[in-house]
């Protein structure tokens, strides 16, 4: 499977078109509005969340509410595209009305897209990069995302993502039943962590960085259970899930760093407490006793959870902005500011969820025979009964 977006942070409207999906799937615009009405929450967020309520409209590739096989595509409309129609419209303006209407931007902000994409493609208005490098792209991409776990969870694989930190609290590690305790304790939370007491101090952390006029970051974690073994490669590089797992996470907006199970950690202590010993009985087949890489090896899925882990940096848009150069007079100001929030780490967890789901599923109708949904649920079924009993 393979998807594009297109659209700027405040036009008319952002789209994608999935393709690759196998026909005969149940999906409705439900399924995909709950995930954008799941991304626009979390403590920290700012007034855009109030002014758009995200929905969806699935303008190709259903039918009567099951895929067709045909490319899917997928529209959001921005509510806020009639206060922005002439700065942002398509067509040319009038010479005598260009500067009062364009609200050009000439001062880079820093830990943004601004300059060096400016340099790239030869925009001396950033507002041409700012619009497209926001994290509002991030909504169909949640979108995506939302179809690819529809896929998986009718494949019995279920995706929870949860916070691990915010502003430098760390929540205790998550203890759980199953995965769908984790799923809904976390959705209640206003930070979506799993630790009550680190979601208070979270939370005060972040109206303390607003009240300042800046923002924190985090980290992220996101597990797979249900996923079954041998899924991906390790004869190429460009073939290993994990490593594709690892591209789509810090491909999200402000994320700089992913990790594996113990991840990092595993640095600093020797192979005995990290490998995970294999062992097998009639009723599960192969599993291990521990799950300390996450749920990879070789660049394949084993069967064991995978548990992925990203780290998000402050946001940079900042209600006390920091220095820059004006690229017309090169005379330092301080930076432009645009509506952002204060943190943003609860829904970007959400959009974690929605990367490495969408990898996962990609990477399964890639391996497995997908033009019929009925015939893949039949394959996988075949592939987790074979790997137990090899």
């Amino acid at each position: 499977m393979r998807y594009l977006t297109a659209g700027e942070s405040h036009g008319p409207q952002l789209t994608t078109i999935i393709e690759g999906l196998p026909a005969g799937m149940p999906l409705t615009s439900e399924d995909i509005n709950y995930e954008l009405a799941r991304r626009q929450k979390g403590h920290g967020r700012g007034r855009r969340m109030q002014i758009e309520k995200d929905t969806v409209k699935i303008a190709g590739g259903v039918r009567h509410g099951h895929t067709l096989g045909s490319p899917l595509a997928l529209v959001v409309e921005n509510n806020d595209w009639k206060h922005w129609t002439k700065i942002m419209g398509i067509e040319p303006l009038e010479e005598n009305e260009a500067d009062e209407v364009k609200r050009k931007v000439t001062r880079p902000r820093p830990g943004h897209a601004d300059l060096v994409g400016g340099i790239k493609y030869g925009h001396r208005d950033m507002r041409n990069v700012l619009e497209r490098s926001s994290a509002r792209e991030t909504t169909v991409r949640v979108a995506a995302g939302a179809v690819a776990k529809k896929l998986l969870s009718l494949l019995g694989i279920e995706v929870a993502g949860h916070v691990l930190e915010i502003g430098g609290i760390k929540a205790n590690p998550p203890i759980y039943q199953n995965i769908k305790e984790l799923q809904q304790k976390t959705e209640n939370s206003p930070v979506r962590v799993f630790d009550e007491t680190a979601e208070k101090q979270m939370m005060e952390a972040i109206d303390l960085a607003k009240k300042n006029g800046d923002s924190i970051g985090g980290i992220v974690e996101v597990i797979v259970e249900g996923m079954p073994a041998g899924v991906g490669s390790y004869v190429h590089y460009d073939r290993k899930l994990d490593a594709k797992i690892a591209r789509a996470i810090v491909s999200i907006n402000a994320f700089k760093g992913v990790e594996f199970g113990l991840g990092f950690e595993m640095a600093r202590i020797p192979g005995s407490q990290v490998h995970d010993e294999i062992v097998w009985d009639k009723e599960d087949g192969y599993t291990r006793r521990t799950n300390r890489l996450g749920g990879f090896e070789g660049g394949m899925s084993t069967g064991m959870p995978i548990v992925v882990r990203g780290v998000m940096k402050p946001i940079p848009t900042l209600y006390k902005p920091l220095q820059s150069v004006d690229i017309e007079t090169k005379e330092p100001f301080t930076a432009s500011i645009e509506r952002s929030d204060s943190c943003a780490v609860p829904a970007a967890s959400v959009v974690a969820e929605a990367v490495v789901a969408w990898e996962l599923a990609s990477a399964i109708t890639e391996q497995f025979s997908s033009d019929r949904f009925d015939e893949l649920e039949k394959i996988i079924a075949e592939q987790r009964e074979y790997a137990r009993k090899f």
